[in-house]
């Protein structure tokens, strides 16, 4: 296992860089995309130095696995993850192994769709100050984390820059209609409760999580990371509690140390320790082993 950390894969790549996003790079293979997993890590919307060693191993592999583990509930766009096929393409092939993922070409979506199954985070913050979640009325007297009856469907309108921006259901009707709304709101909730289960069976809390998805010939299909500690939240059951910020089994280590630092929120902040990156790069191999099975 390599504790080399990428931070970019463009001096390894010859292949036209398409997109350079806050963790993910998609290179234009023709037919294809290559999409590479960097072991950048991002928070409260700025790209954070050092790169964190092994981030883009766990997502790519992640997500790899969470595709195998979904695609009888929908298809998705992967391809393959062998950077070994890429052939001379990858000039090298050794730092982006488990790194890689070449998937089809699908026309995104512009939509994230957001379940949450527990009333906590922006949730929360929203239902303190309007009493509901995306125009979603809730009942009173809801704690946080809550677990909620039926998880709930919140849509946001994707933004490459800055934040994506929550809208209600309706809106997203408006936006890409009625009929293709309706399944993606649909299909989201499938697999988050498909994920649910699988989590708790491994003593995990999955709290809420986010999805892609784009279409091929009209088909709706499951596109970039899927139950990645970059795309959902994951509690250990033992830290479960209500009224508290529970402790994510992500990148809170990172966060945890800015927002307890002087860091004046409004530049790039300085360098982050070395021992909040070790802390950090240890909680996504945890993660990884407890829901796979299989360390790195």
């Amino acid at each position: 296992m390599t504790t080399q950390a990428l931070s970019t894969a463009v001096d390894y790549i010859k292949a036209p860089l398409l997109y350079k996003g806050k963790v993910r790079e998609l290179y234009d293979l023709g037919e294809h995309y290559l999409i590479v997993v960097t072991d950048r890590i991002s928070a409260f919307d700025y790209v954070l130095d050092p790169a964190v060693p092994e981030k883009g191993n766990v997502l790519n592999r992640l997500s790899a696995f969470w595709f195998e583990q979904t695609a009888a509930i929908i298809e998705n766009h992967i391809v393959h993850t062998d950077v070994e096929k890429l052939g001379d393409l990858v000039t090298e092939p050794g730092l982006l192994k488990n790194r890689i993922m070449v998937s089809k070409k699908a026309e995104r979506i512009d939509i994230e769709c957001v379940v949450r199954g527990y009333i906590t985070g922006g949730g929360w913050r929203q239902y303190v100050k309007t009493s509901a979640i995306n125009g979603i009325e809730l009942r009173a007297g809801l704690r946080k984390n809550e677990r909620f009856d039926q998880p709930l469907f919140t849509p946001a309108a994707k933004n490459d820059v800055g934040h994506d921006e929550d809208i209600p259901f309706e809106k997203m009707q408006e936006m890409v209609g009625s009929e293709l709304a309706i399944e993606l709101r649909d299909q989201s909730i499938k697999l988050y409760e498909f994920a649910r289960s699988f989590c708790e069976e491994r003593g995990i809390i999955l709290a809420d999580c986010k999805f892609e998805f784009g279409l091929i010939d009209g088909k709706v299909i499951l596109i970039d990371e899927i139950f990645t500690p970059d795309s959902s939240r994951f509690w250990a059951k033992e830290n479960y509690a209500l009224d508290i910020e529970i402790d994510s089994m992500d990148k809170e280590p990172v966060r945890t140390y800015l927002l307890g630092s002087d860091w004046d929120q409004n530049s790039k902040p300085a360098p982050l320790p070395t021992a909040v990156v070790e802390e950090t790069t240890r909680r996504y191999l945890d993660i990884y082993k407890v829901l796979t099975g299989q360390a790195l």
